[in-house]
């Protein structure tokens, strides 16, 4: 198990011959990466995951908070309920570029998307209001969830 950035590629089992176990955290708006719970555990032996999101790498202007994730689109930061994307693929290239972009499309665009590529493995988190989060997978990621 590699892990550079947020992106991780893992072959074969741990120590114990199981699974990797890796999470996918909880985003908690930390900009200095001091709390951290987890949203779920996954058990992977093999492939790629990258996550992206808006809730460590951003910062608060007059009571508005800007993303580090930029819209090439309107060269603005993203600003949409989407706060987390983790994508699983066999190499990390092609995880971190769906993520990325998942993150610039926002939660409505990326689902559209998604209904098309049924081969993506999904997990995206997203803002309910201010104080609730809610969580959208594709089918085929749930194999990979502790249960």
């Amino acid at each position: 198990l590699v892990e550079i950035g947020g992106e991780i590629r893992l072959k074969g089992i741990n120590s114990k011959h199981k699974k990797w176990s890796v999470a996918i955290d909880k985003p908690i708006d930390d900009s200095l990466s001091i709390r951290e719970e987890f949203e779920e555990i996954l058990h992977l032996n093999s492939g790629a995951l990258a996550t992206s999101g808006s809730y460590r790498k951003f910062y608060y202007k007059n009571g508005k908070k800007y993303s580090h994730t930029i819209n090439p689109k309107t060269g603005y930061p993203v600003n949409h309920q989407l706060l987390s994307v983790s994508v699983y693929t066999k190499d990390c290239m092609s995880a971190d570029a769906y993520a990325t972009s998942f993150m610039v499309m926002g939660k409505d665009k990326t689902i559209a998307f998604l209904q098309r590529h049924k081969d993506l493995q999904v997990y995206l988190i997203y803002a309910l209001n201010s104080n609730n989060t809610a969580v959208w997978k594709t089918e085929n990621f749930s194999q990979f969830i502790e249960k």
